[in-house]
């Protein structure tokens, strides 16, 4: 942190991780470009990274906690707002119960290091079953999937698009996206490498997206019915008999179950539904058993419609049965540095408890953020009176904002930790405010897990936190010791667990070089390491530093100190049997569940289609809310508009530019129309 130079840094603001040079001088940021020697981004960079700048200078970003007034916002120290929160939140709970607050956790937590690894202790010291987070309303589908198929809610495979032949993606935009749950910085390069060598990438969606611009072949599918063209797809494979599971063979049930099922639908219904001629889609279906090297991708699009989970589902078993799951060029698994299969505690789990209005079952302790406006308003034992939001606007990000926006206004007591006073957090009676994202180390914890290469970076601060500022692990370690000492707390007479402890005196630098040296690539003979194997708490360390497939390579935090470009760990590797984490050790292509809801998906076969669908739509300069005070991303034309094809345009009458009236159960807006033929 010298008065002048060049940072090399990862991007925080999205899951391509590129590699980014900061030049700064005198306490300012003079510069951001792209790194060209960074090992993962190979100097590619989009227009949001440019934004760091912006938001680190905002005047509109927050920098000191403040306090809900009836005459408006005031400035509050930290250790009076720490002591309302005690006071407040311990006598909800001391009246109502634990359940009776609720958290809730937005997309930039997976960004940011100090949050991953603080906010379970927080979660754990509020003691509550009202988790909510960004996943429900985003990759849900792909955690139930990967628990019920490979046996870890965070074994999820991402295409090895560097060495793929053929690339197929389903509701997909990584060429506006940057790649999620697939971590390739520079796609649409990866994309011309791909056909160099002779390959295709074909993009099926709704929308004639930025991605499928650049496409060998698109198909426009209806919306939603991904689900019976992945049927289709399955159906003429079983059909043909062009099963290729050799390599997987010895270690999956439930094929014989899976193609009953498939076979039972028939394939010019399924093709009917999607608009897709039959025959385009088993030509599609020959492609993929031909080519040793394709796979099948799916992403937000794939998630957030009716059949998200069976959509998901079926393109993991799609790519197991064309012999394109975890192998060269198909949908692997990363090795990271920092293994969140092994570091964090709960494989998933399903339905073991349920929303108390709707009784919406959990996942992996969470339960559907749609559900959280009604567990405020309706009155009755375990009804939530309290809420923390962690960098998150939901009023604007989760379903029937409006909903949840008249509810927040209901709350004895809301406290959110955010950079910004938004939709969300006007509602709250505190805002704490943490330091920006250069004025904290950066690691990709989680995101690391879904590169398409292994690579470890890291990122120390650019700048000192400012004096009488927080960072957001503090804020949250803060928060969390005084809750547990806190009047009526029901987990102050629990002991924290060891692992706990450690990381707290370790701090998020500290436990990230103890992660980093007892991982995969780390220090041989950890030494020291072992002794924390040895304490109660840390089994799961324990199995790593016994496991065969540990290839240590002396990783530590000191190491990527002197390695601003990142360390490269090398492609992606076949990873089963060894990484299967199911209790029999066995992958299940046929979980009881989803063979279940393929008769919601048949009944829905019988229903009329919808004169139209309303789709969402990702765009490069877009990034959640903390960068609409960034003119650079801003600018231009507007882009909140409701794009429609000329011939729907015409029937209704409506002229490029007009303003459209769009209603739903929930609600309306009126948004200007875009006719165009994509």
């Amino acid at each position: 942190m010298t008065s002048g130079g060049l940072h090399h840094r990862t991007c925080c603001l999205c899951e391509a991780m590129c590699g980014i040079v900061v030049e700064h001088r005198d306490g300012e940021v003079v510069s951001i470009k792209p790194n060209r020697d960074d090992v993962l981004s190979r100097g590619h960079i989009c227009p949001k990274a440019v934004a760091l700048k912006d938001l680190h200078e905002d005047p509109d970003r927050l920098r000191t906690p403040l306090r809900r007034t009836p005459d408006g916002w005031e400035e509050i120290s930290w250790p009076a707002a720490f002591a309302e929160i005690a006071a407040r939140i311990g006598a909800i709970r001391a009246r109502h119960g634990n359940d009776a607050v609720a958290i809730y956790a937005g997309n930039p937590t997976v960004h940011n290091l100090g949050a991953m690894l603080g906010i379970g202790d927080f979660i754990r010291a509020l003691g509550t079953k009202n988790l909510y987070s960004a996943t429900s309303v985003d990759q849900l589908p792909h955690m139930v999937a990967s628990w019920a198929l490979f046996g870890h809610q965070f074994l999820m495979p991402v295409p090895d698009v560097d060495r793929t032949q053929l690339f197929v993606c389903i509701g997909g935009n990584p060429v506006a996206s940057a790649g999620s749950i697939m971590g390739p910085p520079g796609f649409e390069k990866r994309i011309e490498a791909l056909r160099a060598r002779g390959g295709r990438f074909v993009v099926i969606d709704p929308r004639r997206t930025e991605s499928a611009a650049i496409a060998d072949e698109y198909f426009g599918i209806r919306p939603g019915t991904d689900v019976y063209l992945l049927l289709a797809l399955l159906h003429e494979v079983f059909k043909r008999g062009r099963i290729d599971l050799a390599h997987l063979a010895p270690h999956v049930d439930g094929l014989e179950a899976l193609r009953q099922a498939v076979l039972g639908f028939d394939p010019q219904v399924l093709a009917a539904r999607t608009s897709l001629p039959h025959s385009r889609i088993t030509a599609l279906a020959h492609d993929l058993v031909a080519e040793p090297r394709a796979l099948v991708y799916g992403r937000v699009g794939a998630c957030t419609q009716e059949f998200g989970g069976l959509t998901l589902w079926l393109i993991y078993c799609l790519n197991a049965v064309t012999g394109h799951l975890d192998r060269e060029g198909g949908m692997m698994f990363a090795e990271p540095a920092v293994d969140l299969t092994r570091a964090y505690g709960s494989r998933g789990h399903y339905g073991k408890f349920h929303s108390r209005v709707r009784k919406l079952p959990e996942f992996s302790n969470e339960l559907p953020v749609a559900a959280l406006a009604e567990e405020i308003t309706t009155p009755g034992q375990g009804q939530v009176r309290a809420l923390f939001t962690f960098a998150g606007n939901p009023v604007l990000s989760t379903p029937n904002g409006g909903q949840l926006d008249a509810a927040l206004g209901q709350l004895e007591f809301m406290v959110s930790i955010d950079l910004y006073l938004n939709e969300s957090s006007r509602h709250a009676h505190l805002i704490l405010p943490p330091t920006s994202p250069l004025e904290r180390s950066h690691y990709d914890i989680a995101l690391s897990g879904f590169a398409v290469r292994n690579v470890a970076k890291y990122s120390p601060p650019l700048f000192a936190k400012p004096a009488g500022s927080l960072h957001d692990h503090e804020i949250l370690a803060q928060i969390a010791q005084r809750l547990r000492k806190a009047p009526g707390s029901l987990t102050g007479r629990v002991s924290l667990k060891v692992k706990d402890v450690v990381a707290r005196r370790l701090g998020p630098d500290g436990t990230l070089d103890w992660m980093l040296r007892t991982g995969r690539y780390g220090v041989p003979n950890a030494g020291k390491m072992k002794l924390l194997g040895a304490l109660p708490g840390f089994g799961a360390l324990r199995q790593l530093m016994r496991a065969p497939d540990r290839r240590p390579v002396g990783l530590s935090l000191q190491r990527l100190l002197e390695t601003p470009n990142g360390v490269d760990l090398g492609a992606l590797e076949v990873a089963f049997p060894r990484r299967i984490a199911t209790p029999n050790r066995r992958i299940d292509l046929a979980p009881a569940m989803f063979v279940a809801d393929l008769g919601r998906a048949a009944a829905a076969l019988d229903e009329p289609l919808p004169s139209l669908s309303l789709i969402g739509r990702r765009h490069v300069r877009s990034n959640n809310s903390w960068l609409h005070n960034s003119q650079r991303l801003v600018k231009g034309k507007p882009r909140c508009t409701l794009m429609l094809h000329p011939d729907d345009a015409a029937e209704r009458r409506l002229a490029d530019g007009a303003i459209a009236r769009v209603t739903s159960r929930v609600g309306m807006v009126e948004v200007a129309v875009e006719i165009t033929p994509d």
